[in-house]
């Protein structure tokens, strides 16, 4: 295996970095991907850091077992509290997440600089988006909003417009950003990519929407663009481990995939 063919890897908590594999494929469709969802340990986002590190460490610890050129951190949380760890414990493998990419972009679009986020408790309380997007412009406001429900109701392939639920879930949500008058809200989480034709209708024509997922793999691809590592090879190949009930995650997958994963999913024991 060439170095451009080698792996690269995605981790996530459980389901919703298959958002980022899925921006990864429409943007890189010639790359080898190792995915990994912690789904015995699901969700990171309702934990402290120091738990949230602790796994994190042992994703990136199964995932290294593979051939890798890179490693994407495909959920917010984990990313917000662990990613300076993983880092430094893996200082030879380039690791990118979805915190910095997406808070550049929201730093660069908003005009009135006032930046809505959107995410869960864990990666709201770790203030990551505030001082991210202040480190490429101290003048934004930025507003983030817990929003504890989306997650659930999304994995319960409650995410389409029409859906009374969602909508009015998310009407609540929002109405107070739109009230501050951001013009810009970043989706500080895998998994709200999915309701990205929901919320750019309730925040209206003025607000610019960014997904963390998109970014997250557009930064992927100019990092290793910039190294040569781009696969140019058309046989890509895509495996996707989880931590718990396979059978399960496969089934929920395709609201994040669309209609195919790709490859085959396998349940491991990361421990052994």
């Amino acid at each position: 295996m060439t170095e451009n063919e080698k792996y690269i890897g995605v981790f996530d908590s459980g389901i919703g970095g298959l958002t980022v594999v899925k921006s990864i494929v429409e943007t890189m469709p010639n790359e080898n991907i190792i995915y990994f969802g912690d789904t015995a340990h699901v969700p990171y986002g309702t934990r402290s850091k120091e738990q949230i590190t602790e796994y994190v460490l042992s994703d990136v610890k199964f995932l290294s077992r593979f051939s890798l050129k890179a490693v994407v951190i495909a959920c917010n949380t984990a990313d917000s509290a662990a990613r300076e760890k993983v880092e430094e414990k893996y200082s030879d493998l380039p690791v990118y997440g979805v915190v910095a990419p997406a808070s550049r972009k929201a730093a660069e679009l908003t005009k009135n600089n006032k930046v809505g986020v959107i995410a869960t408790n864990a990666t709201v309380n770790s203030g990551a988006y505030e001082k991210t997007i202040h480190g490429y412009s101290p003048d934004i406001r930025v507003i983030s909003l817990a929003c504890p429900l989306l997650v659930p109701l999304v994995e319960e392939g409650r995410f389409k417009k029409g859906d009374k639920v969602i909508e009015q879930v998310l009407k609540e949500y929002l109405t107070p950003l739109k009230e501050q008058g951001i013009d810009t809200l970043v989706l500080g989480c895998t998994h709200y990519p999915l309701l990205y034709d929901v919320i750019t209708e309730i925040m209206g024509g003025g607000v610019t929407v960014i997904s963390s997922s998109v970014a997250a793999a557009e930064e992927l691809k100019k990092g290793l663009k910039e190294k040569n590592l781009l696969s140019e090879t058309a046989d890509s190949e895509r495996k996707y481990f989880v931590s718990d009930n396979a059978e399960d995650f496969e089934n929920h997958a395709l609201f994040f995939m669309g209609d195919s994963l790709g490859g085959a999913v396998e349940q491991v024991d990361i421990e052994e």
